[in-house]
């Protein structure tokens, strides 16, 4: 697939990181100068890092494997869950629930339960109980939803996540890594890039530049299985 060009990505933002004082000193590879105060990205290092990332969720795709888009800041909700959609993959952009990679068998339970009061809903079961009992099973539905509508389709472990923010998503890629899931993530110049096995250097505040890498990786899903 053709890779967005320098000037593309320096339009998008891409290039913008953190404060030099937030610089995690891992960083240091991908940082090309400072301006202002603020690091720049090495955007030909972010070319390569694509590539390298794309090659990968390729083979995982056309090996039938699932790909897990995390998002959860409020610039990058929106961006991860229409990419992951348009892809067919699960995605969880609320608050990651503890234990989803290392207890998942409880996540399922969770899954299973959704699916059963939407069922419920839809076929009219509700209406033999209360009102009462209906806003009940109304609030509970929409909390599931909230929490695992996303990767109620998800009924294994992921292949490998791509994650929008390190450092936000700490707890998630921490359960990544500790259950062997690669992780693809977007790599801004106060986080450790080392967290993941795919980092690209890329500003994760900026929703264009989120928007322009989280669409690279949905098109090369889309294009694994053409």
């Amino acid at each position: 697939m053709k890779l967005p060009t320098l000037e593309e990505l320096l339009k998008k933002g891409v290039h913008f990181g953190h404060k030099t004082s937030k610089r995690y000193p891992k960083a240091n590879y991908y940082i090309h100068t400072q301006r202002s105060g603020v690091h720049i990205i090495d955007l030909q290092k972010t070319q390569t890092a694509l590539e390298e990332a794309i090659a990968f969720v390729e083979k995982t795709v056309k090996a039938g494997g699932v790909i897990l888009f995390i998002g959860s800041k409020k610039q990058a909700k929106t961006i991860v869950k229409e990419a992951a959609e348009s892809c067919g993959m699960p995605y969880i952009i609320g608050r990651w629930l503890g234990g989803t990679f290392t207890n998942f068998e409880n996540i399922v339970k969770l899954t299973r339960k959704l699916e059963k009061l939407e069922r419920e809903e839809e076929d009219g079961t509700w209406e033999m109980y209360t009102k009462k009992e209906q806003v009940k099973f109304k609030k509970e539905l929409n909390k599931l939803t909230e929490n695992v509508g996303g990767i109620k389709s998800m009924k294994n472990l992921p292949k490998a996540v791509f994650v929008v923010d390190l450092k936000k998503e700490g707890t998630a890629v921490s359960e990544a890594n500790k259950m062997g899931i690669p992780v693809i993530a977007m790599a801004d110049t106060n986080v450790n890039p080392e967290l993941a096995a795919y980092p690209i250097p890329a500003n994760d505040d900026a929703i264009k530049s989120i928007e322009v890498i989280t669409d690279i990786i949905a098109d090369a899903i889309k294009g694994s299985r053409i």
